[in-house]
Parts: structure tokens; C-alpha cells; sequence
């Protein structure tokens, strides 16, 4: 319903491309970051904006999924870009803002583990 009152009509309208998004890629489709080969086999691969993943397929169980707001899809596009970049992600800001919450939801989006390390002031992280 927002892309329509967005007036979405284009595959390159931000308001589409900032959307997490799914692709099945054939053989031979994308070069591995990994080999600097191209794919043996089919794979799924997210992506957001310009930042791709190849998605994890990692059992995560099932549990319930967070409630997507402007400032959790700026969150997504800032680690997606981390990560396509093969950099990791500390989200900052105030207690309670859902910041442990919305890197959790984006792993469990592109299938892969989450490992979370709550550190604060008192802590030596």
C-alpha cells in the first residue's frame, strides 16, 4: 500500500530498491565475493538498495517478527551496507529504542546467526 501511494513505477524508485528484497539467482548469475567465480549453483541473494547478501539459510526457529518503522528500515539499509562491505554493526543510541531488536529481525530476514554482546560504560567490551 505505500509503494502504490508513493507512486512506485520504476525497479529504480528509492522507495522500491530501499525495500529488503529477495532474488533467486540461476547458475552463473553473480560472481562470489568469496572466489571471484561465478555461482555453481542457484542461489537467493537480499538485497537493499545497493548492498547484496546471499541468503544464509539458517534455521532461527519461530519466533515473532518485529514491527518494521521508518527508523528499522534506516537501520537495515545501514547494516546491509556494513555487511555487503564485510564490515559488522553496532547500532548506538538510547536504551530501549529497539536497537538489539532490529539487528536480530535483520538476521533472522537474511538467515543467518546473530551473536549479541550488550556492553555498556561499566563494561570493558
Amino acid at each position: 500500500a505505500d509503494l502504490a501511494a508513493a507512486k512506485v513505477s520504476s525497479p529504480r524508485d528509492f522507495d522500491w530498491v530501499s525495500q529488503l528484497r529477495y532474488y533467486w539467482r540461476a547458475k552463473g548469475d553473480i560472481v562470489m565475493k568469496s572466489t571471484k567465480k561465478r555461482n555453481t549453483k542457484g542461489e537467493c541473494e537480499v538485497c537493499i538498495i545497493n548492498a547484496a547478501l546471499l541468503y544464509g539459510f539458517e534455521y532461527l526457529g519461530n519466533s515473532d517478527r518485529l514491527v518494521i518503522t521508518p527508523l528499522t528500515d534506516r537501520c537495515y539499509r545501514t547494516l546491509m551496507g556494513a555487511f555487503h562491505l564485510n564490515y559488522g554493526g553496532a547500532p548506538e543510541g538510547p536504551a530501549g529504542t529497539g536497537k538489539t531488536e532490529s539487528t536480530k529481525d535483520l538476521a533472522k530476514a537474511v538467515a543467518v546467526q546473530c551473536v549479541v554482546f550488550n556492553c555498556s560504560d561499566g563494561l570493558d567490551c
